[in-house]
């Protein structure tokens, strides 16, 4: 079967229109024509009969079957103009249409995290991602996504999972790059046992890993697993989450700063371990608000030790079940909201209500933010700009900062 593409899909697979319906064609850009066998709605084996213009030669040779990265064969200027699609058809989907920012593109080898997949086999370790819609383990030594000084953990990585991995099952490693060294977090081990800690402990020191978390308990502290957020020193707790490059991290506090302005006093909502708070406590004060105590507990501390910054308040509050009302958010001159995919429907509500007038929304999900802005409008804000942050370079993920404001 020939086909001709039409789109991309929001996962990153081609779409053609068909009498029958889509097909949908992995690999391939809007315009190609393609040729392969129809398997229900997919054409599996596409050969590229005419290519895209934006089609480039993969930077990585393991882009073709590692799952971690789906665009590589498109040209940076494609993928931006295509994020910002992505993020302007959600909008479109709720009636608003905004003006985009510059996007903002972290480098090649930029990922400061990452979850890897291991299992021991009989001559080793087999570690990296699963290939496209498998179960298969893809090795990845020479990963143009990953920091160096990531890669460069692997033989740490896989000494960890010689001695508590199992031929049976995979072992899943989150590992962070930290100022004492990579932070790891391993889950599907063995059972801790003396035996199995002592081991640990010495690949630990051996390695030069700031910390190792085995199936949630702590079995070994190097050093400590700090991060810098602005002028503060922050230790976060085993697993939690993090910006996946300094360079996105940035990319959202300049926005994050630039739609505020000169606040004096702000709410920051789901505010992590301090992301966006610290920084901007240089220059405002700020309460911090999230649901994860021992993130709260760790940004606390982080604004005890930092000197000449205003006030930071923190709480530690499940705001999907019990948000800011309108009454509490009276006295913040802006606000701050970075939920997970899900969005916030909940506090989004409290906020529509309130009179913050100026709201600076971060955002992992285009259509959960679409949803929520909706809301934000329909109450009398207006959405003055989105600017969307790729630092998950290479994959269909789209992150993005808005700026709403209120007229006075």
């Amino acid at each position: 079967m020939i086909l001709t593409i039409d789109r991309l899909g929001h996962l990153g697979d081609g779409v053609a229109q068909t009498p029958d319906g889509p097909v949908f064609v992995s690999g391939v850009l809007p315009g190609e024509v393609v040729e392969g066998t129809l398997s229900g709605d997919r054409l599996t084996e596409p050969k590229i009969v005419t290519p895209s213009t934006d089609r480039i030669k993969p930077p990585c040779r393991h882009s073709r079957i590692c799952g971690g990265c789906q665009l590589q064969h498109a040209s940076d200027p494609f993928v931006a103009k295509w994020k910002e699609q992505v993020v302007a058809t959600a909008l479109s989907g709720q009636g608003l249409s905004v003006a985009f920012r510059p996007l903002a593109t972290s480098p090649a080898n930029a990922r400061r995290r990452a979850t890897l997949s291991a299992r021991r086999t009989k001559g080793g370790v087999l570690m990296g991602f699963h290939a496209r819609g498998s179960d298969t383990i893809i090795p990845i030594p020479e990963c143009k996504l990953l920091h160096p000084s990531l890669i460069a953990a692997f033989p740490g990585l896989e000494a960890l999972v010689t001695a508590g991995g199992s031929r049976s099952s995979e072992v899943a490693l989150q590992v962070t790059l930290t100022r004492g060294g990579p932070d790891v977090v391993v889950t599907g081990g063995k059972p801790l046992d003396a035996a199995l800690r002592m081991d640990l402990a010495r690949l630990v020191e051996a390695h030069g890993f700031a910390r190792l978390t085995w199936d949630g308990e702590t079995v070994a502290l190097r050093d400590r697993p700090a991060q810098a957020m602005g002028t503060a020193t922050v230790i976060p707790p085993a697993g939690a989450f993090l910006q996946a490059t300094a360079e996105g991290e940035a990319a959202l506090l300049a926005a994050v700063r630039e739609a505020l302005g000169q606040q004096k006093r702000i709410v920051d909502l789901f505010s992590g371990v301090g992301t966006f708070s610290l920084p901007l406590a240089t220059a405002m004060e700020v309460h911090a608000v999230e649901g994860d105590k021992a993130m709260i507990a760790a940004l606390e501390l982080a604004a005890r030790n930092t000197p000449n910054l205003h006030r930071i308040s923190a709480e530690a509050r499940d705001l999907f079940r019990r948000p800011l009302e309108p009454d509490e958010l009276k006295g913040f001159t802006g606000a701050v909201i970075d939920p997970p995919r899900a969005g916030a429907e909940a506090q989004t509500d409290g906020l529509a209500k309130s009179q913050i007038p100026i709201i600076a929304a971060v955002s992992c999900n285009p259509v959960t933010f679409a949803r929520d802005a909706r809301k934000l409008v329909a109450a009398g804000y207006a959405l003055d700009w989105v600017q969307v942050v790729d630092q998950f370079r290479w994959s269909t993920h789209v992150e993005l900062v808005a700026r709403f404001s209120r007229p006075a």
